[in-house]
């Protein structure tokens, strides 16, 4: 079909899309790290799975992951496109159409649900329902653009992922991966806070009402801090029940203390000075769960 104009060319090569146009609404860093404390969680668990389970419930796991993300996405364009960090997603800048990312999510969903159900067991598939509802209707549709405490509640929907790991092996869960669960859901406020603190424009431009939009750079503040103690409280809890030993107990510590340094300086810190450390603690929040649940699994191979 022959184009008639330049415009209708652009648009026709907009409306194009790729193999990394559909992996990027699959949202890879957030799957990554589903993938890991899942992958923590099936580790910790005192079972095994056959290889080829073990293989394929890490799969059905990413697959419901970036299901929800290719949802979420498809949800939030219209706010996507008026954010800088967002703008450039495949659905807002024109490379996959909203019904195709819909499709796309649900499809996966339901391929990873059926998956898991059918070849490892009906617990661990309603667990990976359960999380993938819960961050499209609650967190998504609901939560997000209603309430400055979306990310306090909706946080449980990516502390699933060590329940469900665990699940996939042990057909059930016991207050070890309830303690997994608490360390991701009590450090999401403080991960997400710090970013919107140096975001703030972009949320209020998109209508967002982030914390630091509704109540204010002190208060939000004042919620890193209070959350990241009771984060430091939360991750001793598997050394005081005897899940974890020594190293895990000093390592924690640790990184702890840094943790909340970073909070305690972003605490004290000016609203002129609020970009220095808010972008600090939330690099250093993605290196903090990855070595506590790192450290988690060395651990229990040393206890």
């Amino acid at each position: 079909m022959k184009l008639n104009s330049i415009n209708d060319q652009i648009r026709f090569v907009k409306q194009q899309s790729s193999v990394d146009d559909y992996l990027a609404l699959l949202k890879p860093r957030v799957m990554a790290l589903a993938i890991f404390t899942s992958l923590c969680g099936m580790i910790l668990s005192p079972f095994e799975l056959h290889p080829f389970l073990f293989f394929l419930s890490i799969f059905c796991i990413s697959l419901g992951a970036g299901a929800s993300g290719a949802i979420n996405m498809w949800f939030d364009r219209d706010i996507d496109k008026l954010m800088e960090r967002t703008k450039k997603r495949p659905i807002p800048d024109g490379k996959i159409s909203p019904a195709d990312a819909l499709g796309f999510g649900v499809i996966l969903s339901l391929i990873s649900i059926i998956t898991l159900g059918l070849s490892v067991n009906y617990f661990a598939a309603f667990l990976l329902g359960f999380s993938i509802l819960f961050y499209i209707f609650i967190y998504t549709i609901w939560l997000k653009r209603k309430t400055p405490q979306n990310i306090v509640i909706g946080g449980a929907a990516g502390a699933f992922p060590p329940m469900i790991g665990w699940a996939c092996a042990a057909g059930e869960i016991s207050l070890f991966p309830i303690f997994l669960f608490l360390i991701i859901f009590i450090w999401t406020p403080p991960h997400f806070w710090a970013l919107a603190l140096y975001k703030d424009t972009e949320y209020s431009k998109a209508n967002v009402p982030m914390m630091p939009v509704v109540r204010g750079q002190r208060f939000t503040k004042n919620q890193i801090f209070i959350y990241s103690i009771l984060l430091s409280i939360c991750s001793i809890l598997p050394y005081i029940s005897n899940y974890a030993g020594e190293l895990y107990l000093f390592s924690a510590i640790f990184l702890n203390i840094y943790f909340c340094y970073l909070a305690y300086k972003i605490l004290k810190s000016s609203d002129d000075s609020k970009t220095f450390f808010a972008p600090k603690l939330f690099k250093f929040s993605i290196l903090y769960l990855y070595l506590i649940f790192s450290i988690l699994v060395i651990d229990s191979y040393i206890l």
